[in-house]
């Protein structure tokens, strides 16, 4: 079967994490937006990458198989290869499945993918998605925002959704981000992003004399819900000379997804900043005055720094999925195996806060061709729900979706977790589902807005120069306030 690829646009910070090291031989990663979310209060790498527009000649051929096509075309739009290789594999094990697809790639990078995708969306005609898909960072606005009316709830596929999401054991923040303002399921993803504390045990033993993951988790107030010990952590670390984290950006992600935050938007459509939010500002700012950060920007060198143990004095852990283990820290620890680097000088354990960070949720269009239908909803149900040991999940979970040996993820469904192993050598021989899976059910997603991309970076931006000192915390909320009100027409809540 041939797959002509429309248009390839990958940003070089995605290729740096993929082909950076530690002997990774899985797929690409599914941390797609990281390389285009702000994770830092600083500019990440990510926005500064150009990229490169490849158009390879009509027919190319793909890892698909020869045959097929006889029942026409289906289009695919994302912004990684990571979704057409996965339909690749699908292809591969259905030999019989009759169509071609077409994928179109096109990066968040600049933000090129979305007004690409609405101008497809909106177009219609024979060469509009039949599948798409969305990022953590604009999921939103296709799932519940301007874009919601182009896509088809999972219903009308034909999918017994209750039934489906209570066999499969769906993480329900998943859910809650891809169902529609009606209730109605339009997306879900392959993987979950519910995020933990991932550590160095050699730090760990040298401070607090124990790596052990449920000891380092008391220390640090794992699953407390505040992060009145993580600060004493702190200063005790100092007291030893490593910084807790890398970067303030680090902690960012905990704050913007915490459980407990509320939307950027009231209920009169008016901008207000909760707790958790103002929290960070003074994060930011204690990490930087008390030196508990080695005030570095994630995606670039310094923070990849503190992953191979190459800083003056290495960060202590970062916050994240299982995504950023496989796919960042482990192709920057600098080694392929234990004893390399800091290879398998890892371990992972409760974050004081829960949150999520990162994923990627699948749509179709219901626009589509009705003959398409049928294909679409297995395509869509073998990534996103299907539990069994030849579904997508299970493979990702288990490493064996390209053969024995690939890169293990945390996946959606707890079904499937529960009947797989996430032991690596990477950390120590832990299994990383042991906290992964619970973080899962810690993270939320019903506070998200279609806004949140553009909010959230001019929120980190203000952060930053009040951090660096730059500016008084009134003026940089002052500030934060009155460009999101030119920028978005959205003015403060009194």
């Amino acid at each position: 079967m041939k797959k002509k690829l429309l248009a390839t646009i990958l940003s070089s910070a995605l290729v740096v994490s993929m082909l950076a090291g530690c002997g990774s031989t899985a797929e690409a990663p599914a941390a797609d937006d990281a390389a285009t979310e702000e994770a830092t209060t600083d500019d990440a790498a990510a926005d500064d990458a150009e990229s490169d527009v490849v158009k390879p000649e009509d027919g190319e051929e793909s890892a698909a198989p020869a045959d097929g096509g006889e029942g026409g075309t289906i289009n695919l739009w994302t912004f990684t290869d990571e979704i057409p290789k996965m339909v690749d594999k699908y292809i591969e094990d259905h030999p019989d499945f009759p169509y071609t697809i077409n994928s179109t790639i096109i990066a968040t990078t600049d933000g090129a993918y979305q007004p690409a995708l609405d101008q497809a969306l909106t177009a219609g005609g024979e060469d509009a998605p039949d599948i798409y898909a969305a990022e953590e960072a604009f999921i939103i606005k296709y799932s519940k925002g301007d874009m919601q009316d182009f896509a088809m709830p999972y219903e009308d596929l034909g999918i017994d959704v209750d039934a489906e999401l209570a066999a499969a054991d769906i993480a329900p923040y998943t859910v809650d981000v891809g169902s529609n303002t009606d209730g109605k399921l339009d997306a879900l993803g392959y993987q979950t992003t519910g995020g933990a504390f991932i550590y160095r045990r050699s730090i760990a033993k040298d401070v607090f004399g124990t790596d052990d993951p449920a000891e380092i988790s008391s220390i640090i107030g794992g699953g407390s819900g505040n992060f009145d010990k993580f600060w004493e952590a702190a200063k005790t670390l100092k007291d030893k000379g490593y910084p807790i984290v890398s970067s303030d950006g680090d902690l960012w992600n905990v704050c913007k997804h915490d459980p407990s935050s509320k939307s950027w938007i009231d209920a009169d459509g008016k901008l207000q900043i909760d707790d958790s939010k103002l929290a960070f500002m003074d994060y930011a700012k204690q990490l930087y005055d008390n030196g508990w950060s080695n005030k570095t920007s994630a995606w670039g060198d310094a923070w990849f720094a503190d992953m191979s143990g190459a800083s003056d004095a290495n960060a202590f852990g970062f916050f994240g999925p299982a995504w950023l283990i496989n796919y960042t820290i482990a192709a920057n620890c600098g080694g392929e195996a234990v004893g390399e680097g800091t290879y398998g000088d890892w371990a992972v354990c409760d974050s004081p806060v829960g949150f999520f960070w990162g994923g990627t949720w699948i749509m179709a269009n219901k626009n589509m061709d009705e003959a398409k239908k049928e294909a679409v909803k297995d395509i869509i149900y073998w990534i996103t729900l299907d539990t069994s040991e030849d579904g997508l999940q299970y493979k990702w979970a288990n490493g064996t979706l390209n053969g024995e040996g690939g890169t293990k993820d945390s996946v959606a469904s707890g079904t499937v977790m529960s009947k797989s192993d996430g032991s690596l050598d990477f950390l120590g021989g832990q299994n990383m589902f042991d906290y992964f899976v619970p973080a899962n059910k810690y993270a939320k997603g019903d506070n998200m807005t279609q806004y949140d991309e553009t909010i959230n970076n001019a929120y980190t931006e203000q952060v930053s120069q009040y951090a660096n000192g730059e500016k008084s915390k009134e003026d940089a909320i002052a500030s934060f306030k009155e460009k999101i009100a030119t920028d978005l027409g959205i003015e403060a809540a009194e």
